[in-house]
């Protein structure tokens, strides 16, 4: 007699694939792992997973700083558990704002101890479930770097709650409970004021070193000349561009730099650089003007009396260095004192405001040696060209990403909150009357986020844009009455009606701390400078990219003590949550795919250039999301918005490559939208198209079915026989794969897609003439009729050598990974029929999957969250069991008894899954890869007549597990 063993279950399976058996097939949910900030492997979205899946969770780290806690703050927020973190005062080497941070977590369930060891170091991490404790033990403290960028070593690991290594953590957290104290505001006092003793002996023997350093003479007897101004490193490279700019040639040119990132300092350092005999500098504002002085001074090191200002309160006019208002400047009696060429170099600061008519008198008046632009968004939302001003040079761009990056800005820390529902039901939009905006539930919400998210360690000093003056008056009123942290807060609202005057009182009372908020619409959008702002809130809906990043960067200019701003974004029901992306992620490509997976993340693994981070909580990363789905991104409003800010940018309607190269719209968006290229520039201009209808044909057949195959081969053999000649199948084979891995299928493929043969009858009645043809010797080349136009017709041959360069660069970077799909990538039905090597294109039959028993594939096709409308024989239980396994529901009223579904069980033909979230992705599905059928049964389901029908369920287990943040996206569940 053979006594019956159990399968091993889940957490064996993944014992004996982690301790024993790379080989063996798992779950990998409880597998032991190296965590090591590699790619999506962060602590930080380890951290985020387990806080979100466990019951009880406790931190023991012997270093904490506040920026780690901000970049964990929603998980927290989120948590519903009992959290226990154990720190000390071990070298000093906490901040006091940390700890103050820390206590605030108190209002979260978290409760904080500080342990009384004089040697503290561990750095664990331990996650109780109601039946297994995960631990992660290795090098990372609780800090920001440790977290996201620093190369780690640590080792998670989990045990059943029985077993040893569960009972040695509860040891182990029981005796620091016991070795230690509470956290609290006395503690945190005393502390603070030996911490502050301590750096203050640390910079005065910084300084005593310096100043030894100073007096000890040189190999060569001379002492040590003052320090003149350096340039950053982004300035090097920016002053460098200028300087090989003025030496092919050139006598203008616009600098883009985000605010905040030293535009002055680098324009006097051009000026240095040049050494003009005369100069003037430009700007809308006296205060910038003055304060530009006060740089320029600096860089230059030039007497004062050199330096002169013509303004409302100064009329110098005859000194080396003039700083200008734009307001005094054009006036016709001004002008009149001034030659053309009175100045070698000027300066226009914020040269977005050029197409305002007072700058363009300025502009006609002089004939400078050098014009130098600088603006922070050049792209203007009236469509006004700024940059032909400049004759469309554009030497060097600082963008906000790449500022954070090179740690030129401050970092800051982005939370998406879902704005209020209101008493009524109905949520916050932009048509909510203001009665409702500063309603005491809404002021109650925005207080209790700005308690929650804020700074601790600090008052809050920041910036409130409004959706409009009532708004912003009467919630200021409002908040007056409000306590924060305990201390009444102090705002003021702010309008276009203010004076000057009164707005500069308003901003310096800020500054000084007498105020903690000013409110306004968007009069802080640009031009103002306020450096130790700390948090910006935005309680309207996205407007667009460039008032985004405007708003943004009032908070980002650096300032001394400031460790990072805190940026709380309210998100009601607005049409334009699909905006946030754009602008907080740099992602202006209105693919949606693309938008989604870079919005999930950076949300799953929370990080951004320069240790910034991005949270949302749950309902508004649904509203985003949502909007996303429901907005047409490739519509006409958007895409002609993309396509004349790049035309201002060049001189002239954009090329496909030009969309690639400056990273603006996909060119898959806009031959989605328009077929072809023609079409879509056609419509732009609003002109006719001058080509031959068979030369919009060939574009359209190009355009559709080679350029946005999804593969790198069609565009390829396009080219190869324009520019070699015609080839054999073997010829063309060798051709392509040196380019990219190619097989004689991969050929025939292209050839069937190429020659109509593939296509429906209504797709071939459509593009009328194939592109390839195959003579009686099996030579393969273009139609003739498509060879003749490529050579007599310029605008055909410009549109298809733009199509093949633009094809081949963004398939070869998407696409050529030596496998017919990419997992992760999105693909529509045709897709798959095309890029499998089918001979015809079944999609329209390919209802859920279909095998193909000559190619031994079958396509599968999942919707994860089913519409409530379809019927209930439909309505499958598809479902993810973890990142590498999905149990599947074929059709209904089958059984393993019927071929297609025997041969999938029995992995006769191979499984290849394809999944979308919901109706709403459209016709595009998510390649998850190959998968082995496991588990084949015969079930039943319920009809909606309450009936059971025969049903088989499997498990598809995939070659390559979902990645973290796709696997989230589809469920809605955290990946493990």
């Amino acid at each position: 007699m053979v006594d019956y063993v159990d399968p091993p279950g889940p957490f064996e399976l993944d014992l004996r694939f982690g301790y024993l058996d790379k080989h063996l097939t798992s779950p990998r949910v409880r597998s032991p792992r190296i965590v090591w900030n590699a790619h999506e492997n962060t602590m930080l979205r380890v951290l985020k997973h387990h806080l979100s899946e466990s019951d009880d969770f406790t931190f023991s780290v012997a270093f904490v700083t506040a920026r780690a806690i901000a970049m964990l703050k929603q998980a927290f927020v989120d948590f519903r558990g009992r959290g226990l973190i154990v720190t000390s005062d071990y070298l000093s080497f906490n901040a006091p704002d940390a700890f103050q941070e820390l206590l605030g977590l108190r209002d979260l369930g978290v409760e904080t101890r500080i342990h009384g060891s004089s040697a503290f170091h561990p750095k664990g991490y331990i996650f109780q479930r109601d039946d297994h404790v995960t631990s992660i033990f290795g090098s990372s403290n609780l800090t920001e770097k440790a977290l996201v960028s620093n190369h780690e070593w640590n080792l998670q690991v989990s045990a059943n709650r029985g077993s040893n290594l569960a009972e040695q953590l509860d040891t182990l957290v029981t005796e620091e409970v016991q070795l230690s104290e509470p956290l609290t505001q006395a503690w945190i006092d005393e502390y603070t004021v030996g911490y502050q003793r301590q750096k203050s002996f640390e910079v005065l023997a910084r300084k005593l070193a310096a100043a030894d350093r100073r007096n000890t003479p040189t190999d060569t007897g001379r002492d040590t000349p003052a320090a003149t101004v350096a340039p950053n490193s982004m300035q090097l490279e920016a002053l460098e561009a200028l300087r090989d700019l003025r030496l092919s040639g050139q006598t203008k040119g616009l600098i883009v730099s985000a605010t905040g990132t030293g535009k002055t300092i680098l324009a006097a350092l051009d000026v240095r650089a040049v050494e003009p005999e005369t100069m003037l500098f430009v700007a809308h504002r006296e205060q910038i003007i003055d304060k530009a002085m006060t740089e320029f001074q600096r860089v230059l090191g030039e007497p004062g009396h050199e330096f002169g200002k013509l303004s409302g309160t100064s009329k110098d006019r005859s000194t080396k260095y003039l700083f200008a208002t734009v307001q005094t400047l054009s006036r016709p009696d001004m002008l009149r004192w001034f030659t053309p060429e009175a100045f070698d170099y000027i300066i226009l600061d914020e040269a977005h405001r050029s197409g305002a008519r007072s700058f363009e008198r300025v502009l006609e008046q002089f004939r400078p040696k050098f014009l130098l632009g600088m603006s922070a968004t050049p792209e203007r939302t009236d469509g006004y060209d700024i940059f032909k001003h400049f004759d469309y040079n554009v030497p060097y761009e600082i963008r906000l990403k790449q500022a954070l990056d090179a740690d030129i800005l401050t970092p800051f820390h982005y939370y998406g909150i879902a704005d209020v529902t209101l008493e009524d039901g109905t949520i916050v939009s932009d048509q909510t009357d203001v009665k409702n905006l500063v309603s005491s539930l809404r002021v109650e919400h925005i207080v209790k986020t700005i308690e929650t998210y804020g700074q601790k360690a600090e008052p809050p000093r920041g910036l409130i844009f409004c959706s409009s003056k009532a708004e912003a008056h009467e919630l200021s009123d409002r908040l007056n009455s409000r306590n924060v942290h305990g201390e009444l807060l102090r705002t003021r609202a702010l309008t276009g009606e203010d004076s000057v005057a009164t707005r500069e009182l308003a901003v310096a009372a800020l500054e000084r701390g007498e105020l903690n908020y000013l409110l306004s619409v968007d009069i802080f959008n640009e031009g103002i400078d306020i450096p130790t702002i700390n948090q910006v809130v935005m309680l309207r809906q996205t407007q667009s990219n460039i008032v985004f990043i405007q708003q943004l960067g009032r908070g980002l200019r650096k300032a001394p003590g400031k460790e990072y701003v805190v940026v709380l974004d309210f998100i009601g029901n607005y049409q334009n949550n699909f905006m946030i992306p754009i602008a907080l992620l740099g992602d202006e490509s209105l693919n949606k795919e693309s938008l989604r997976l870079n919005l999930s993340r950076a949300t799953e693994a929370d990080t951004l250039p320069g240790l910034s981070s991005v949270s949302f909580d749950r309902i508004a990363l649904e509203r985003v999301l949502r909007s996303i789905s429901e907005t047409k991104l490739n519509g006409a409003r958007l895409i002609r918005r993309a396509f004349e800010d790049l035309k201002a940018r060049l001189g002239h309607p954009p090329r496909l490559t030009d969309f690639l190269r400056f990273e603006s719209t996909d060119p898959y968006e806009i031959i989605a939208s328009y077929q072809n290229y023609e079409n879509f520039v056609s419509k732009m201009l609003r002109q006719p198209s001058p080509m031959s209808q068979a030369g919009i044909d060939f574009l359209t057949y190009a355009s559709i079915e080679a350029f946005s195959s999804r593969r790198p081969h069609d565009v390829l053999v396009i080219d190869s026989l324009l520019r070699q000649g015609a080839a054999s199948r073997e010829q063309l084979t060798r051709r392509i794969a040196e380019i990219v891995p190619t097989t004689a299928e991969d050929i025939e493929s292209v050839i069937r897609n190429l020659d109509l043969s593939f296509h429906t009858e209504p797709d071939r009645e459509k593009y009328k003439q194939a592109i390839l043809v195959v003579d009686a010797s099996r030579i393969v080349d273009l139609n003739p009729a498509f060879r003749e136009l490529y050579t007599a017709d310029e605008s055909f041959r410009l549109d298809v050598d733009d199509l093949l360069q633009a094809g081949i660069t963004v398939n070869l970077a998407r696409y050529a990974k030596g496998t017919p799909m990419v997992p992760g990538k999105q693909y529509t039905r045709k897709d798959a029929c095309r890029l499998f090597g089918w001979t015809k294109n079944a999609s329209s039959t390919l209802y859920g999957y279909r095998a193909n028993y000559t190619q031994g594939v079958c396509p599968i096709f999942v919707t994860y969250h089913k519409s409530g409308e379809i019927s209930a024989s439909t309505a499958y239980g598809d479902q993810f069991v973890d990142q590498a396994t999905m149990l599947w529901y074929t059709r209904s009223n089958r059984t393993l008894d019927r071929r297609e579904e025997n041969a999938i069980a029995t992995n006769q033909v191979r499984p290849e899954v394809f999944v979308k979230r919901d109706d709403t992705d459209g016709g595009d599905f998510y390649y998850l890869g190959r998968a082995t059928a496991a588990d084949a049964n015969d079930s039943q389901m319920v009809d909606s007549d309450g009936n059971e029908i025969p049903v088989v369920t499997m498990h598809l287990e995939l070659e390559t597990p979902v990645a973290a943040s796709l696997y989230e996206y589809l469920s809605g569940t955290h990946a493990d």
